[in-house]
């Protein structure tokens, strides 16, 4: 039975975007690939008010975040934590044989300014890491004040950004928060298919990487650069999908950011309005996701139950992750999703457990 995703990725894709996929195939070497990526790249760059360039990568964001880190540092990385996926991006870190530090903070907990602050004050880092929206915890970093404290009193320090399922649901700044790489998957805010990752890098940290003894080929931002200005990447480029986004960012643009933006918050304001009355909030209030709400199960119901009977009436939301499975669930409210199929989703909720 066909679902509508309420998952935080892959989320619900629109059918004119499933059809988008199925123009017909251009040579990646052809003038006509050459002026569908330029068009993409003008358009991500209006999305993320950036004028440095916009890579595309026919892989997950999991790739990106690797190779990234990779071409940062060539003294030592901070990496902070705050839940499953900013942990994930210090073990591909480590994982990569850069030296790297961990700052954590308790699970549905922020990482605050001061905490950053703290940590370079230490110093010996060039290079940080932060995950604007943890998916697993249903919270927003303060990525803008972060990103500002750095660029005041540690201007050597590169600032990565993991965006991965906010990108295109809520105002990402780029060059005005002074960003050196924000990177995001199109399977959930831009509401693609699975299979291709954005990824904006400033002049800075270009430059950084070629100062980087060992960057890898493949991801490698010099390599990218070789065919960027000709509208073109190093490896056949995941056609269909760029196609698709596309398409996408024609209706994004049309339809306008800020009421993008706005609408995101809407479904937002009313997922969490809906979880104070009838269960609890996780994570910390002053910074919760406008993506992804994660509801605390205060009722002990089992939520793997509540999953299959919203799958027979067409629906499907997410567990708790990881070690909050069952204790937690995720309703994401992002892409193409709209404030009368959040409605409808709570009220199946609300019928399946009795709560009207």
């Amino acid at each position: 039975m066909y679902k509508k995703l309420f998952i935080p990725g892959p989320t619900h894709v629109r059918d004119e975007i499933l059809l988008a996929q199925t123009a017909p195939m251009i040579g990646h070497r052809a003038p006509e690939y050459s002026a569908l990526q330029l068009a993409v790249t003008a358009k991500l760059q209006q999305l993320l008010s950036t004028a440095p360039r916009v890579y595309l990568y026919a892989r997950s964001s999991t790739g990106v975040m690797a190779r990234s880190v990779r071409q940062a540092s060539t003294r030592r990385m901070l990496n902070t934590v705050c839940g499953a996926f900013s942990k994930r991006w210090h073990q591909i870190t480590a994982a990569n044989g850069v030296p790297c530090d961990a700052i954590s903070v308790s699970v549905g907990q922020a990482v605050t300014p001061e905490l950053v602050d703290e940590a370079l004050s230490k110093g010996g880092y060039d290079a940080i890491t932060v995950v604007m929206n943890e998916t697993s915890t249903g919270l927003m970093n303060p990525v803008a004040e972060i990103a500002a404290l750095v660029r005041e009193k540690y201007p050597d320090v590169l600032v990565l950004v993991d965006a991965v399922s906010c990108m295109a649901g809520v105002k990402i700044e780029f060059d005005a928060w002074g960003l050196d790489v924000c990177l995001a998957g199109v399977q959930k805010c831009f509401a693609l298919p699975a299979g291709l990752t954005v990824c904006a890098v400033s002049d800075r940290a270009r430059q950084r990487a070629k100062l980087v003894p060992n960057p890898g080929y493949y991801f490698a931002y010099a390599d990218m650069d070789k065919r960027y200005e000709k509208g073109q990447t190093p490896a056949t480029p995941a056609i269909s999908l760029i196609q698709a986004l596309n398409q996408q960012m024609d209706d994004i643009l049309a339809a306008g950011l800020e009421a993008r933006w706005q609408r995101h918050r809407e479904m937002a304001t009313i997922v969490q309005d809906w979880a104070r009355e009838h269960f609890g909030l996780y994570s910390d209030e002053r910074y919760l996701s406008e993506t992804v709400t994660n509801v605390e199960n205060t009722r002990g119901i089992s939520v793997a139950g509540l999953n299959e009977e919203l799958g027979k009436r067409g629906a499907m939301i997410s567990n708790g992750y990881g070690e909050l499975k069952e204790k937690c669930f995720r309703i994401a409210h992002m892409g193409d999703l709209t404030v009368d199929d959040i409605r409808w989703l709570l009220g199946e909720i609300d019928d399946i457990l009795g709560l009207a």
